[in-house]
C-alpha cells in the first residue's frame, strides 16, 4: 500500500516532465545517425535504489528524457526464468545469504573459481517469493533494502509497454555449461519481450543470436570489458579485439565501452586526451555507446565533481558525439543532454546571483588570485572577501584567522601556536599574531570541506595562487568588470578590544575609491553592519550561521534594522534527518521576503557527499530547489561554473518548451513512505526558530592602543628560565605535536585517491 503512495507522490512530482513539449533540435549530433544521443538507465534508477528493482525501473522511466532505454543483466533461474540481475553473485546484491544461509556453491566462471550464491540454483518461484533486493554499492544509502522483489524483462515491459529495453546477456557460455541457454531465452522472449537492443561481452553468444534474429532489425552490441580481461570466445583480450573493428562489424551493429576507452584517466584521475575509438568505430558504421557513469563514483578532477561536466565531454565536443550513454544516474544524463549540451552561449534565465565563495575554491586555494579569477570566468555575479588582519595592520583575504587549514602555516610558524577561545576552541596559528610579509611567505593550500571522506579537491592546484590583500582583490574585481563583491567581517570586537586593529577602518579605507556597481558588507555582528548604515548604496547582510527552523515576523522586521538580506545555511531552508533525507521546507525564504530583507543560501558544493539523498547525487537538483522551490535571491556556492550553468540552461524554467525541465524536489517524499516501510532513527528536534537576541550585538568596543612588537600574551608559553632556549616545556612540545598530528591526518585524509570501491 505504501508503495503505491509513494508512486503517486512521484507521478505528482515528475507529472511536469511528461507535460513539456519536445525541443525541436537545431542541428546534427555527432553521432553516428545525427541523433539525439540515448540515455540507457543500467537497472533502472539504481544510484537510489537497488539495482533493477520494480522502483529503479519506475523512477529511471519517470524521471528521464522522453525515450530513456530499461537496461536489465539477464540472468535464469534454475527453471529458465530470466531476471534481471547485474551480477552473477547474488549474495551482494540480495537478501539470498540470510534466506538461504546454506547455499552458497563454487563454480568455475569463465576461467576463474567463484563462491557465491547463484540464480541457476534455485527455482524462479524460491527466489520471487522469499529474496529481497539490497543495494550493491555500500557508498550508497541501504534504506531501502528489502522492499522489493526480483524484478523479471517481462515485469519491465508490462509496466512500460512502449519503453525501450535492452538486455545485457552475460555469462553465456557459463549458463551452457549448465545446460541452460540465454539463447533460447531471448529467441523465445521475442514475442512478448521484444528488446531494442541486445548486447553480450561473448562473441560466441552474438554471432548465435544473431543467426537466429537474421531477420529482426535489433541492435546487437558487443560490450567490451576492461582491456586487459580475456573475451571467453576467442580468448584475446578485449582491448586488442577493438584493433579490429571490421571484424565486430560482422557481429554487431555497435560497441558498448567502458568510458575510459574514450577518455583514458590517469592514475592521479586527469583526463588524458582523447582516443580516436568513436571516430573510428563510426567510420566502420559502429554506434558506440559509453558505460561506467556515476554522480556518485570518483570523477576526474577536470571535472570539478559536477557529472554533467562529464556527459558533455562525450557527446558535446567539438570531435565526436557516442551514440549513447549507460548509467546510474539516469536524470543527470537526461539534464546534460536536453540542458546542457549546445548550451555554452546561452543567455542567462533565471535572476538569483551568483556569489563566490573564498572564490572558486572548489578548483583553487580559497581567496587566492587563481581562485578569484576562475570565479570571474566561470560566471560568477560577486565574488567574495573574508577579511582577515595580520599583525602589522594589512587586511587581506583568508577563511578564517587561523592560517593552520588553509596555508603551509603549520610546518613553518608553528612557534606561534595559541588558544583564543573568542575564535575557536582548539589551538591554532592566526593571522593576527603574525605579520603580512610572513603571511606571503606561506603557501595557501586547496582543502575540502568533507574531511570526513577521501573526496579531495584538485590536487594539482593544491598550493597554487597567492593571497591578496584586500586593496588587490578590489582591484581585480574592478579590473575584470565583475558585478560586484562581498566582503565579509568577522571578530571585529576582539580585533578591536584584544588587538588594537580595526577590520571596520580597514574596510572603509579600502573601499573609499570604489567604482563597482555593487558592494555587500557581510557579517553576523550586527553592529559591524552598523557602521556601514552611512553608505546607502551598499548591501548590509546578515550571516546567520546557526540552523534556524522560523524568522517570527517581529524577528524578521529586526533583521531589516540593520540589514538588506541574510545569508543562511542551506538546513535552514530545506531540513533532513539523520539519514540524509529531507523531511520538510521551512518558510525562512518567504518569512525574510516578507519583510523586504533578500535571502541567499550558504554554502553550495558539487562533491555528493555534500547532498542530501532527495537530490540523486546532482547539484542541478539541488539548486533548482533552493531557486525555484524556494526562490532565494542568491546562491554563495565554492563552484561558480556549475551554478551559472543551471542559470543559463532554458530547463531551469519548469514552465520552459523543453524535452527534460530540471526539478526541484519534494521535501519529505521519499520519507513519507520510507517511514511506514523501514525503521528509521527518531527525526531530530527541529532547529530553534530565530529570535531578537541572535540578531542584535553590543557596540564595537574602542581600539585599544596595543604595541605591535609586544608578545601576544595569547601566545603558547616562554621556556621556563632554567632551560636552554633551543628546548622547549613538555606542555608546550604537546600542543606543537598535537598540531602536527592533526596535520599528518589531514594529509593523509586529502591524499585518499578515491571513495570506496564499487
Amino acid at each position: 500500500m505504501m508503495r503505491h503512495l509513494f508512486l503517486v507522490l512521484l507521478l505528482i512530482h515528475l507529472s511536469l516532465a511528461q507535460k513539456a513539449k519536445v525541443k525541436p533540435l537545431t542541428k546534427k549530433w555527432l553521432t553516428l545517425k545525427g541523433d539525439e544521443p540515448v540515455v540507457i538507465a543500467r537497472g533502472g534508477y539504481s544510484g537510489l535504489f537497488p539495482d533493477s528493482s520494480e522502483y529503479a525501473y519506475r523512477v529511471a522511466k519517470d524521471n528521464s528524457l522522453p525515450g530513456t532505454i530499461l537496461f536489465c543483466d539477464l540472468q535464469l533461474t534454475k527453471d529458465s526464468v530470466g531476471i534481471c540481475q547485474t551480477e552473477l553473485r547474488l549474495d551482494n546484491s540480495t537478501t539470498i545469504r540470510d534466506v538461504f544461509p546454506k547455499g552458497q556453491k563454487t563454480y568455475n566462471v569463465n576461467g576463474q573459481d567463484m563462491s557465491s550464491w547463484f540464480a541457476l540454483d534455485y527455482t524462479s518461484d524460491q527466489l520471487f517469493t522469499n529474496v529481497t533486493l539490497i543495494q550493491n554499492i555500500y557508498s550508497r544509502t541501504n534504506v531501502f533494502d528489502g522492499l522489493f522483489s526480483l524484478w523479471t524483462p517481462d515485469n519491465v515491459v508490462a509496466a512500460w509497454p512502449s519503453s525501450k529495453i535492452w538486455l545485457n546477456v552475460q555469462y553465456g557460455m557459463f549458463y551452457i555449461y549448465h545446460k541452460l541457454s540465454l539463447a533460447k531465452y531471448v529467441e523465445d522472449s521475442m514475442k512478448f519481450i521484444n528488446p531494442e537492443y541486445i548486447s553480450s561481452p561473448e562473441i560466441g553468444f552474438l554471432k548465435t543470436i544473431g543467426g537466429k534474429l537474421k531477420k529482426s532489425k535489433k541492435k546487437l552490441i558487443f560490450r567490451c570489458l576492461e582491456a586487459d580481461a580475456f573475451e571467453p570466445t576467442t580468448k584475446e583480450k578485449y582491448g586488442s579485439l577493438l584493433g579490429n573493428l571490421s571484424m565486430i562489424k560482422s557481429f554487431a551493429s555497435g560497441i558498448l565501452v567502458p568510458k575510459e576507452y574514450i577518455w583514458p584517466v590517469t592514475k592521479d584521475m586527469y583526463l588524458q586526451p582523447a582516443t580516436t575509438l568513436v571516430a573510428d568505430a563510426h567510420k566502420q558504421g559502429l554506434e558506440v555507446y559509453a558505460s561506467g557513469f556515476a554522480n556518485d563514483g570518483m570523477l576526474s578532477y577536470n571535472y570539478s565533481y559536477d557529472p554533467t561536466v562529464e556527459y558533455l565531454q562525450f557527446v558535446d565536443n567539438s570531435q565526436f558525439s557516442v551514440d549513447g550513454v549507460l548509467t546510474d544516474f539516469p536524470s543527470t544524463a537526461s539534464e546534460a543532454i536536453a540542458c546542457l549540451a549546445r548550451n555554452k552561449n546561452a543567455s542567462r534565465i533565471m535572476d538569483a546571483l551568483i556569489i563566490s565563495h573564498n572564490g572558486a575554491s572548489g578548483d583553487y586555494p580559497g581567496c587566492t588570485d587563481l581562485a578569484y579569477q576562475k570565479a570571474i570566468d566561470d560566471g560568477a555575479d560577486i565574488i567574495d572577501c573574508s577579511v582577515q588582519m595580520s599583525k602589522d595592520g594589512f587586511a587581506f583575504c583568508l577563511e578564517t584567522a587561523d592560517l593552520t587549514g588553509k596555508t603551509t602555516a603549520a610546518t613553518t610558524l608553528m612557534d606561534r601556536t595559541a588558544t583564543v577561545p573568542e575564535i575557536q576552541p582548539n589551538w591554532g596559528i592566526f593571522s593576527f599574531d603574525v605579520t603580512w610579509s610572513e603571511i606571503q611567505s606561506l603557501k595557501p593550500q586547496i582543502t575540502s570541506p568533507d574531511i570526513d571522506t577521501s573526496l579531495q579537491r584538485n590536487p594539482a592546484n593544491r598550493n597554487k595562487g597567492k593571497f591578496v590583500t584586500l586593496s588587490e582583490f578590489l582591484e581585480i574585481a574592478k579590473s575584470k568588470g565583475i558585478t560586484g563583491v562581498l566582503i565579509n567581517i568577522e571578530n571585529a570586537a576582539f580585533l578591536a578590544s584584544k588587538k588594537g586593529l580595526s577590520i571596520t577602518d580597514a574596510v572603509t579605507t579600502a573601499l573609499s575609491n570604489d567604482t563597482l556597481d555593487k558592494v555587500l558588507i557581510q557579517s553576523d555582528d550586527s553592529s559591524v553592519l552598523s557602521k556601514f548604515k552611512y553608505a546607502s548604496t551598499y548591501q548590509r547582510v546578515l550571516t546567520i550561521k546557526e540552523q534556524i527552523s522560523d524568522a517570527p515576523k517581529q524577528v524578521a522586521e529586526e533583521v531589516k534594522k540593520y540589514a538588506d538580506a541574510v545569508s543562511v545555511t542551506r538546513n535552514s531552508i530545506v531540513r533532513d534527518n539523520s539519514v540524509f533525507f529531507s523531511t520538510d521546507f521551512t518558510n525562512i525564504t518567504q518569512e525574510m521576503h516578507a519583510a523586504n530583507v533578500l535571502v541567499y543560501v550558504a554554502f553550495l558544493r558539487n562533491e555528493f557527499t555534500s547532498l542530501i539523498f532527495d537530490y540523486n547525487a546532482d547539484p542541478y537538483t539541488q539548486l533548482a530547489t533552493f531557486v525555484v522551490a524556494n526562490k532565494v535571491d542568491g546562491v554563495i556556492t565554492d563552484n561558480p561554473a556549475t551554478t551559472n550553468a543551471y542559470m543559463r540552461s532554458p530547463c531551469s524554467k519548469i514552465d520552459a518548451n523543453v524535452s527534460f525541465p530540471i526539478l526541484p524536489i519534494k521535501a519529505g517524499d521519499l520519507l513519507a513512505v520510507l517511514a511506514q516501510e523501514v525503521l528509521l532513527p527518531p527525526t531530530p528536534a527541529p532547529a530553534p526558530a530565530l529570535e531578537v537576541a541572535d540578531i542584535i550585538d553590543p557596540p564595537l568596543p574602542p581600539v585599544a592602543n596595543i604595541s605591535t612588537n609586544s608578545t601576544s600574551s595569547l601566545l603558547a608559553p616562554a621556556p621556563a628560565k632554567n632551560k636552554s632556549s633551543s628546548q622547549r616545556t613538555s606542555a608546550e612540545t604537546g600542543h606543537y605535536v598535537a598540531v602536527i598530528v592533526g596535520i599528518i591526518v589531514l594529509e593523509h585524509e586529502e591524499s585518499s585517491a578515491m571513495i570506496k570501491s564499487f
